[in-house]
């Protein structure tokens, strides 16, 4: 029996009117009327859907469903964007959209970062916001037939379902096809995410063929490449018309056209004015953009770069214009030069600089396209008992993978059968290869590289580790360093002053400056306009940005936004957890000691009675399930020693254990134990002073009541964990640990490393107080922690280091993440703040110094003590490489090295 969701009546399944399908779930109806009140709006009838279901599909980009409270994210390319005026009107432009909570514009990588609240506005709107300030957004459209279509009811209810899914910008679904036609932005949605809204509103997609372009990624590749392409041939054609009109402007000065051409001759004014037809076109077709570009912040109230050398060039060509058709206005002759040629080539030559700062900025982007090339593109999975390769978009979690030697492991996951040597250096910038065996993850975009072996897919698309390195990196390339917004304050300021000053120059040179004064006049004001270059300002710090996180990332370093970045430059202090951070985190056999009174570390070969001791003590310790027991066995597997079974075994609490093995009494414990069984130390007693000195746990052995030695095991420190202090502190860096451990312990430890500050005994919840002490002596300070108990320290400190290895929540709670787990990566990522804010400093000085250099010459005001006047033809020039010199240097970043310690 079944309920029908209208009227609620029971109906029996096999003579009801109809059923529909909906939600994953099959609904009857008792009758017509019932049935079309439910197809009209089947989410009212339906109820609850069952968990993982709603009306329409999550987001595959952002993981989140549509029913979810509270602000969404999306980012969105944009093109041409030239200088930092342009990304400041879009950000204003997108934050007037009602609903946008915040909206940032990064000019270097050209994508706008949007959270907004899903209730009030989506995507479409801000595709539209862009259009309307002037710029573009790149799209695809994908077209396919949908089955089950029958009336107009159908069709509102799919164009819905697409339409509330983040990245679709248009759907049109069409009764009479059955086919439904959708424009989406490639980097927000993908065909997945669509086919998922068409089946939540009830109906199946019968084909999808793949998109006309390729992924997001290759896309705007190719639009970059056309834009540039469009860019030069702009060039070259002003250039063509600019060495006419460069030429034809000075006759006079070339001995042969000085006879042909002279002064005031009708064929000179012929010249000119195919001259200025020639620069007519130039400006339509070479410098269309600036004019549009100029339309555009004129209607919204603003003004950028292409207000300026849209009025620059401009007024040079009317002013040329009206000297040529009308030149009885002008007292004399004097005042009758043309300035096509300024006109021309200032336009070719920002041109140039405009294609020229498209391919560098494409250069900064390499290491998202580097990040983004490592994922793999096909897979070989177990479906019904076969190996079949499918495209990695289609393995599912739970999938069973099959990998061989060679081969990329497509997905996330954990080893369930064989093992192998992965290359895991793309992912973590660990060069040597891990060992992985059953039981052990695998990061997806790694290279296997000796075995074969199967594991079980755990996380897919956009789930994956690669997956969410990509976005940390964009997100934080996506971000601004708080110098940023001081930059933008100024920038916003920087158009408009530089209008006013070309007026008042103007102004000053027609009322005071030699004859011909509207001649002098003129040169300033053009020059003026021309040489101010908010681009470059506007570029220091977003082009250094987008280069120092990528380097971070090929390095194994997450940067999480430029706030952080910004911060690690500045440290003064760093804060180490000791467990898992300097040490393993993990206890190991470290020493067997016997009665005599030398002792051997565990690595090497030992004697023959030190083995069986180990032996005899492994195989009481494989029935406990402390921490330092297994410790224990694994060291005596290690060695290759056969454990057998404890006849008897009895835990002793708070002094060891009590055993019956190979018909031998064995007791294993601490000092208390020995003493009461009257079972004498001697000179082990020594020996485990000595170790716990050491930063050790030393435990007693006795035999058949006798004592038989003393087996260390303790946290051991990694590898390059002293190397790695040591270069903090020759960075002039103070280190301190911080440990729940005992003072002794902690001590030995530091020792170890060479930690002159130790904070012993500090309870987890106290962690982040010990932090805010530090910050309180004026102290900028790091902290670098794995587990969840740093997460509070970690969110607390000035910048937060999440060792990739440790937990999620941990690493939620920082501001970097080492995914390598080693501290060597802490060393790296301040090398990387240190070299990126350093070039962060020099492109700004470099654009304050040109702009305050440049105003000032172009104005005229060395003109009275040097006669230095600026020509508006090298103005254009100096302002094209201001910019072309910011990005060369910010991409001078990725020559950098980090310094090993």
């Amino acid at each position: 029996m079944a309920k029908d969701p209208v009227c609620g009546m029971t109906v029996e399944e096999g003579k009801a009117h109809a059923w529909r399908e909906y939600g994953g779930r099959t609904f009857h109806f008792c009758s017509a009327e019932c049935e079309t009140a439910f197809a009209a709006d089947p989410a009212k009838y339906a109820g609850e859907m069952p968990k993982g279901l709603g009306r329409y599909a999550p987001s595959a980009t952002t993981g989140v469903g549509p029913d979810r409270p509270g602000p969404r994210r999306v980012e969105l390319p944009v093109f041409d964007l030239t200088c930092g005026k342009c990304a400041q009107a879009v950000e204003k432009a997108l934050r007037a959209v009602p609903g946008v909570r915040k909206a940032t514009v990064n000019l270097s990588s050209a994508r706008a970062f949007i959270e907004y609240d899903p209730t009030q506005t989506a995507v479409p709107a801000f595709d539209r916001a862009i259009r309307d300030a002037g710029y573009r957004t790149e799209g695809a459209t994908a077209r396919f037939a949908i089955q089950g279509i029958t009336c107009a009811s159908c069709v509102a209810k799919i164009e819905s379902a697409l339409l509330a899914t983040p990245g679709v910008v248009k759907a049109s679904v069409n009764v009479a096809t059955e086919e439904a036609t959708v424009d989406y932005l490639p980097s927000v949605a993908d065909l997945q995410a669509i086919k998922a809204a068409v089946a939540s509103a009830g109906y199946a997609v019968v084909e999808a063929p793949a998109p006309a372009a390729p992924e997001a990624a290759d896309k705007e590749a190719e639009a970059r490449d056309r834009e540039y392409r469009g860019l030069m041939r702009k060039w070259w054609f002003g250039a063509a018309v600019g060495a006419f009109t460069m030429i034809f402007s000075y006759p006079w000065l070339f001995p042969v056209l000085r006879a042909w051409f002279p002064r005031d001759s009708p064929q000179l004014w012929y010249i000119w004015a195919g001259m200025g037809v020639g620069s007519l076109a130039v400006l339509l077709y070479s410098g269309n953009q600036f004019f549009t570009g100029a339309w555009q912040a004129l209607k919204h109230r603003s003004a950028n770069m292409h207000t300026l050398i849209a009025l620059g060039t401009g007024v040079a060509w009317i002013y040329s214009t009206i000297v040529l058709a009308f030149p009885g206005l002008f007292p004399s002759s004097e005042f009758l030069d043309v300035y096509y040629d300024v006109t021309v080539v200032v336009t070719a030559l920002v041109v140039l600089g405009l294609a020229m700062e498209l391919k560098a900025k494409g250069r900064t982007s390499d290491a998202i396209k580097k990040l983004i090339g490592l994922q793999a593109k096909t897979a070989r999975v177990v479906r019904n008992g076969k190996e079949v390769d499918i495209p990695v978009e289609e393995v599912l979690v739970g999938d069973t993978v099959v990998v061989r030697p060679g081969e990329k492991i497509p997905v996330d996951g954990e080893v369930t059968e064989g093992s192998s040597a992965v290359d895991e250096s793309m992912v973590t910038g660990e060069s040597i290869p891990i060992e992985k065996t059953v039981g052990d993850e695998v990061i997806g975009a790694t290279i296997n590289k000796t075995g074969s072996f199967r594991f079980h897919a755990s996380k897919v698309g956009k789930d994956t580790a690669l997956a969410n390195i990509i976005r940390m990196v964009k997100d934080a390339q996506g971000s601004k360093v708080p110098i940023q917004r001081i930059v933008d304050v100024v920038s916003g300021y920087f158009t408009p002053s530089v209008a006013i000053l070309a007026i008042l120059g103007f102004m000053v040179w027609y009322s005071f400056g030699p004859e011909p004064r509207i001649v002098y006049a003129l040169i300033v004001a053009v020059t003026t306009l021309i040489i101010a270059c908010p681009c470059a300002l506007g570029m220091a710090t977003p082009m250094s940005l987008t280069t120092g996180v990528g380097l971070g990332a090929l390095n194994g370093i997450l940067i999480r936004s430029g706030e952080s970045l910004q911060a690690a430059q500045g440290l003064q202090t760093v804060i180490l957890d000791k467990t898992g951070t300097i040490t393993r985190g993990k206890p190991e056999l470290t020493d067997i000691v016997s009665p005599e009174p030398r002792a051997e570390p565990a690595s090497s070969s030992g004697e023959t009675s030190r083995e069986e001791l180990l032996r005899l003590v492994a195989s009481v310790e494989k029935s406990s399930e402390h921490p330092l027991a297994a410790a224990i066995v694994e060291g005596a597997q290690a060695r290759g020693l056969r454990l057998r079974d404890a006849d008897s075994f009895t835990a002793i609490p708070g002094h060891g254990v009590e055993a019956a093995i190979e018909g031998r009494a064995l007791l294993l414990g601490n000092l208390k134990l020995m003493k009461d069984r009257r079972i004498p130390p001697g000179d082990l007693e020594s020996h485990a002073a000595r170790l716990a000195d050491e930063g050790k746990t030393p435990m007693y052995v006795a035999i058949d009541g006798e004592p038989a030695g003393v087996i260390a095991v303790a946290d051991t420190v990694k590898e390059d964990s002293k190397a790695a202090i040591q270069a903090l502190k020759a960075m002039g860096l103070e280190v301190v640990m911080i440990t729940g451990d005992n003072e002794r312990t902690a001590r030995a430890i530091a020792r170890q490393v060479g930690v002159d500050r130790v904070l012993a005994e500090v309870l987890p919840q106290d962690k982040a107080h010990n932090v805010q002490k530090l910050q309180l002596e004026g102290k900028t300070v790091a902290m670098v922690g794995d587990g969840i108990n740093d997460a509070p320290a970690l969110a607390n400190s000035d910048v937060g280091f999440a060792i990739g290895t440790g937990t999620d929540v941990a690493i939620a709670a920082s501001d970097i993440t080492l995914i390598q787990g080693s501290l060597k990566g802490v060393v790296t990522a301040i090398q990387i703040s240190r070299a990126t804010m350093r070039n962060v400093f020099q492109n700004l000085w470099g654009a304050f110094i040109y702009n305050a250099l440049g105003l000032p010459i172009a104005l005229g005001v060395f003109y009275p003590f040097f006669g230095i006047l600026l020509s508006p033809l090298l103005a254009a020039l100096a302002m094209s490489f201001s910019s072309v010199t910011v990005i060369t240097n910010a991409n001078r970043l990725k020559r950098w090295k980090p310094r090993t310690p």
